[in-house]
């Protein structure tokens, strides 16, 4: 079984049980993260809205491509109870089916985004395993849509000062070897302060900002590596 077929077989539901078992005690308590993580990994940042781990020694110097696998996408605990009790028009309620929809939109998003950035830094984005491929095991948790349009008759728009917001929790991984290389976990809000009319273009282009944030950084922090790395 090559790398790339393992990664695979941890299915969803597993990646998904792992995640919020680190995001709870890290990132919604106040509790202070451990210096050492349960896989080694040494704690580097610990602010306000982020947390990172690296595996000591790690460099991401030589990866030239990078493999994206499927993003899990989890809303606030309560999000949809509390939004619906907002809203007068039984109409206007946000359905289980709408919760699907805007997971599968913003998974998709993810990809876009990061595909997009990572490539016009001269990275590929493969489905192969590799010494030079680097494997991001992605989730967007905690997320928060403070106005969701679906273009569904009867909703009317909503004026906000914020289209909301959503934690990154992201694994990097060696694809030949599998071993875990760093951890994130990262909060943003929509950055827009001013209120504006929300509907499902203004939400799509608040997530993008967002997810832009957290792509353009990991492709800088790749370039950088890789201008440090001895050449030769």
């Amino acid at each position: 079984m090559n790398g790339m077929q393992s990664f695979r077989l941890w299915g969803a539901a597993a990646f998904a049980s792992a995640v919020l078992m680190l995001i709870c005690p890290q990132i919604v308590r106040a509790d202070e993260p451990p210096q050492v993580d349960k896989d080694g990994l040494q704690l580097k940042v610990n602010s306000k809205t982020r947390v990172l781990y690296v595996r000591s020694g790690a460099s991401l110097s030589k990866y030239k491509r990078a493999h994206i696998l499927d993003c899990h996408v989890e809303f606030r605990k309560g999000w949809q109870d509390d939004f619906n009790r907002s809203v007068r028009d039984l109409s206007g309620r946000i359905t289980q089916s709408d919760v699907e929809y805007i997971k599968d939109g913003l998974a998709e998003e993810f990809r876009k985004v990061f595909t997009k950035e990572l490539q016009s830094g001269g990275y590929q984005i493969t489905d192969d395993a590799g010494p030079d491929v680097l494997v991001l095991r992605p989730a967007l948790v905690n997320v928060v849509v403070t106005a969701p349009d679906l273009m569904t008759s009867g909703r009317s728009a909503m004026i906000v000062d914020s289209a909301g917001s959503m934690t990154l929790y992201m694994e990097l991984w060696d694809a030949a070897t599998n071993q875990i290389l760093a951890r994130v976990m990262d909060a943003q809000a929509d950055p827009r302060t001013f209120s504006q009319s929300a509907n499902r273009v203004t939400n799509v282009a608040a997530a993008r900002r967002i997810l832009g944030i957290w792509a353009k950084d990991l492709r800088e922090h790749l370039d950088a590596a890789r201008a440090q790395a001895p050449s030769g």
